[in-house]
């Protein structure tokens, strides 16, 4: 590795090398973590490159092969689970400046992965009325090219279901890390090897991503006394197919009470909340649903309310702004990411509450899955021991609920913890030398790797 080779190289782009902004580049919210904390917190970049479009892109991989210098590339930093930390050093690769809106079509955007969802979502109502299906709980500050390469679904799965379910993305265009970089375009199967892939095997440098009509959402809070009452109307409400939705939101009691301050004086400790987003058109169906469940309570909507101070977006309560919400609270908190899978998703959900709450608090986040209703859980954990931890993510896979775990930085421990064939396959002709985000993709590093116990990645920098 050639740091200084690499550096004067690309002296002429856009680099930092100022040691504060380095270290800001180098993190993004693992901190959630007390595992990943512990872990990663003194991972630090060796420089930052800024690219202004795809020839500058190309440019510093065509160097950084060269030098055998690592590249990271990264959009906000808003991932949970230490995706863009480099993990060996070398450089970080900072896309801020490839954010334009580059076509806005019916039904389809064509746009660069390091602009804000929340500018994507309003060049698309200025320019055609329309908006993007799906995004982060953090749309205000998170990218769309780390969101596809990150995340999984968010605002709006209620309906649309994941980024990698079919027709949620439209093409990729991807710039591999070679001696003579190749650019190339991924449409329909193709787009699996790159989609959450953290940048292990290719650069996002352009997306197409579907629309749909754009409404002024009617947002909601209502509460209940019985959380599991809460929870079926919620799954009752996404499958009612002519009611539009696009968050559908429980969190169990006392949540809403505990971590949500303009909430907290509207509800009492044995509320469950449920957090909603409904088409205007679709009011009318929504309160003739509602009015079928008397034990649950209306208290909140955007468009009609007497409350002193507005709650703000209630999207920005959901998905993982819960955890951090209560983080600011308690800073013991942690949470886990659970499938609670078609068909049995209410039995699971109510065997993991009698299991262990109030040491894990519900969050569950309403989705569809190849067009059945089911719920991510998002769980609150209060954080004693790893070894506790572990023992809760094993009660969780033990009774049939998967976890995809935020205590892990890798691929395949994040997920299913198998190999994705088609990920590996391509990193190994895109990315010969294994310089693209190391340490993230198990089955590049160790094949024979058991999952028995924590991956460590054996080439991480060391704390100085």
């Amino acid at each position: 590795m050639n740091i200084d080779a690499a550096k004067a190289a690309l002296a002429h782009l856009d680099i930092d090398e100022k040691e504060a902004s380095i270290r800001a580049s180098s993190r993004d919210f693992f901190w959630y973590s007390p595992v990943l904390k512990d872990r990663l917190d003194h991972v630090v970049a060796d420089f930052v490159v800024r690219p202004r479009n795809e020839a500058e892109v190309i440019e510093v991989l065509k160097v950084c092969y060269h030098h055998d210098v690592p590249v990271t590339t990264r959009g906000a930093g808003t991932g949970n689970y230490g995706q863009a930390m480099p993990l060996e050093g070398g450089c970080v690769m900072h896309l801020r400046w490839m954010d334009k809106v580059k076509a806005v079509h019916p039904g389809r955007v064509i746009v660069e992965p390091g602009c804000l969802l929340k500018d994507l979502d309003a060049a698309c109502k200025e320019q055609s009325g329309q908006e993007i299906r799906m995004f982060s709980s953090t749309w205000a500050t998170a990218t769309i090219g780390g969101f596809i390469a990150g995340g999984s679904g968010g605002v709006g799965s209620c309906t649309w279901g994941s980024l990698r379910d079919l027709g949620n993305i439209i093409r990729l265009r991807v710039v591999t890390m070679e001696e003579e970089p190749r650019i190339l375009e991924f449409r329909g199967e193709e787009l699996a090897r790159v989609s959450h892939a953290y940048g292990t095997n290719g650069i996002i440098t352009e997306i197409e991503m579907p629309l749909a009509p754009a409404y002024d959402w009617v947002e909601m809070f209502v509460t209940s006394k019985d959380f599991m009452a809460a929870t079926r109307f919620a799954q009752d409400l996404a499958n009612e197919d002519g009611i539009l939705i696009k968050l559908a939101t429980v969190f169990e009691a006392p949540v809403a009470k505990d971590y949500f301050q303009r909430v907290a004086p509207h509800v009492e400790a044995d509320d469950t909340l449920i957090g909603l987003m409904v088409a205007p058109h679709s009011m009318d169906g929504f309160q003739t649903l509602l009015g079928r469940s008397p034990a649950l309570n209306l208290i909140y909507r955007s468009d009609d309310h007497d409350w002193d101070r507005s709650p703000g977006t209630v999207f920005e309560y959901g998905w993982n702004h819960t955890t951090l919400r209560a983080l600011k609270v308690d800073p013991s908190i942690t949470y886990l990411q659970v499938r609670f899978g078609y068909p049995n998703q209410l039995d699971l959900i109510e065997k993991m509450r009698e299991a262990l709450s109030p040491e894990v608090l519900h969050h569950l986040e309403v989705l569809k899955e190849g067009g059945k209703v089911m719920f991510a859980g998002l769980s609150l954990v209060k954080f004693t021991t790893e070894e506790r931890l572990d023992e809760i993510v094993k009660i969780h896979e033990d009774a049939g609920a998967m976890v995809f775990n935020p205590h892990r930085y890798t691929l395949e421990e994040g997920g299913r913890q198998t190999v994705d064939d088609r990920q590996l396959k391509f990193k190994r002709e895109a990315d010969p030398k294994g310089l693209l985000n190391p340490g993230k993709m198990i089955a590049w590093d160790d094949p024979d790797f058991d999952f028995a116990e924590m991956y460590s990645y054996p080439k991480i920098q060391a704390a100085e």
